[in-house]
């Protein structure tokens, strides 16, 4: 069976990666990683199957195991090899070997082959599941490949660079960019328009922010999307659900395929997938690892808990957005929107209290077992659904367009090198916008334990029941 490989290389790694080409004072430099496995048993667009490496933990050489060093060669004992094969042996990661070519081509050599070849093989016996190798020249340029027997190696044609800056790189991109976007590439250019072309985007929730997204991703050039939405359309979706008309009130019609509809009707290159279930739900986790960027648009905090844990555990960023609106009792307003993004570096939600632990536990109780909810319920030991919120269509709606620009400044370094904000609040009442500074709790495991980055898959998944 035909298995395409792919690669998610995390923005603190890529640095670690990056820093050797200046360690060697123009001779090449080497070092060693672990990578984590996510297998899709189908690609929710092509059908294929896929097997992702999520980047976990950089290991460098030390200077006393370098044997010989010059531009066009390194050598080091394979005592760190040895340990390192071991290791991934023992907990399911992958190995990989990193080396520079700071005056040559990011292309494997003939020598390169041979000397991987044997390593490969030490890997093999050693127990493990096959062997990654990276070379990187001095423009920063990478290639990748994945030796899965003694004597085979597949490319990896596909590298996700992960991070506060999204980037591809991906020879064998077979989507072009659009041909309706001359406007947008007159302001970012040919690279950063082939990249949103390229990128597989999921978005989770198609409510009021999740309807606006979705369109606006398709009208930047996003090709490959997949929604997960299961509600249907009544009456007080119209005021803020893109794409509905009365007449899907009356008819109950789903939000998945008012959004099919949207995305046929406007013509012009998405393939979008839908998938009627919760996030977090059998059959959902698949889908999620294969995206290369999650729109987080539910207002649930089960949905959000998943999600918040998925991103640490496989790599992928996260963009989330939430909204609180009320009128105080002095007949004023208070009215915020925030854009939250999870990527290897910036705090997590929980860490920004934007998800209710208690809340998370019964929303997903409900979804396991509506029955036994509803008796802890009239038992008063859960709290249940509380007051319908307000909803704005064009608060919900400019929340959306916050959320398109973080991934826009992540592709096109709009904002600066830093790309992303790790959350921005606007309050349309204050007509600010502010950037709070939040500091990862001590112990938090989606912040702070160095097991669950990159870690992919296990089981259970995630290490939680969903």
């Amino acid at each position: 069976m035909k298995i395409d490989f792919d690669l998610i290389l995390q923005a603190s790694h890529e640095m670690q990666i990056k820093s050797l080409l200046g360690s060697g004072d123009g001779h090449e430099a080497a070092a060693t990683l672990f990578f984590g496995v996510s297998d899709i048993d189908a690609d929710p667009w092509s059908g294929v199957r896929r097997r992702r490496f999520v980047s976990h933990a950089f290991q460098p050489i030390a200077g006393s195991e370098v044997v010989d060093t010059s531009p066009i060669h390194i050598t080091w004992t394979t005592d760190s090899l040895m340990h390192l094969f071991g290791e991934a042996a023992r907990e399911g990661w992958i190995p990989a070997i990193v080396h520079t070519h700071p005056g040559g081509m990011a292309e494997f050599s003939d020598q390169d082959s041979r000397n991987e070849a044997e390593l490969a093989r030490t890997a093999h016996l050693k127990g493990t599941q096959g062997l990654i190798s990276i070379v990187i020249n001095g423009d920063g340029v990478m290639a990748a490949r994945i030796w899965i027997t003694r004597d085979q190696f597949e490319p990896i044609n596909r590298i996700l660079h992960a991070g506060p800056r999204i980037a591809l790189t991906s020879p064998e991109a077979n989507i072009a960019h659009p041909d309706f976007f001359d406007r947008q590439q007159r302001l970012f250019g040919d690279t950063a328009n082939r990249t949103i072309s390229n990128l597989r985007v999921g978005v989770v929730g198609g409510g009021g922010t999740g309807s606006a997204v979705l369109p606006l991703l398709m009208r930047h050039g996003v090709q490959q999307a997949i929604l997960f939405e299961r509600d249907e359309v009544d009456l007080s979706s119209l005021n803020r659900l893109h794409g509905s008309r009365r007449k899907d009130a009356e008819d109950r019609t789903t939000k998945a395929e008012i959004h099919q509809r949207t995305v046929h009707d406007a013509d012009i290159g998405m393939k979008l997938v839908t998938i009627d279930a919760f996030v977090g739900d059998p059959g959902t986790v698949d889908a999620l690892k294969a995206c290369d960027v999650v729109f987080s648009c539910t207002d649930d905090h089960a949905g959000r808990r998943v999600l918040n844990r998925f991103s640490r555990f496989y790599g992928i960023p996260v963009i989330d957005v939430g909204l609180a609106m009320q009128r105080r009792a002095d007949n004023g307003f208070d009215l915020f929107a925030r854009v939250s993004t999870l990527v290897d570096g910036h705090p997590c939600l929980l860490c920004g209290r934007h998800i209710d632990p208690r809340r998370a536990h019964e929303e997903a109780l409900k979804r396991r077992d509506p029955i036994g909810f509803e008796a802890l319920k009239q038992e008063a030991y859960v709290l249940g659904e509380g007051d319908l919120t307000p909803a704005v269509a064009a608060f919900t709606t400019e929340a959306a367009c916050m959320a398109i620009g973080e991934l826009l400044a992540a592709v096109t370094g709009f904002h600066g090198k830093s790309g992303m904000h790790a959350t921005r609040i606007r309050r349309f009442h204050a007509s600010d916008d502010r950037f709070p500074g939040v500091t990862p709790t001590s112990g938090c495991p989606a912040c702070y334990d160095p097991n669950t980055l990159g870690r992919a898959d296990v089981e259970p998944c995630l290490n939680m029941v969903l």
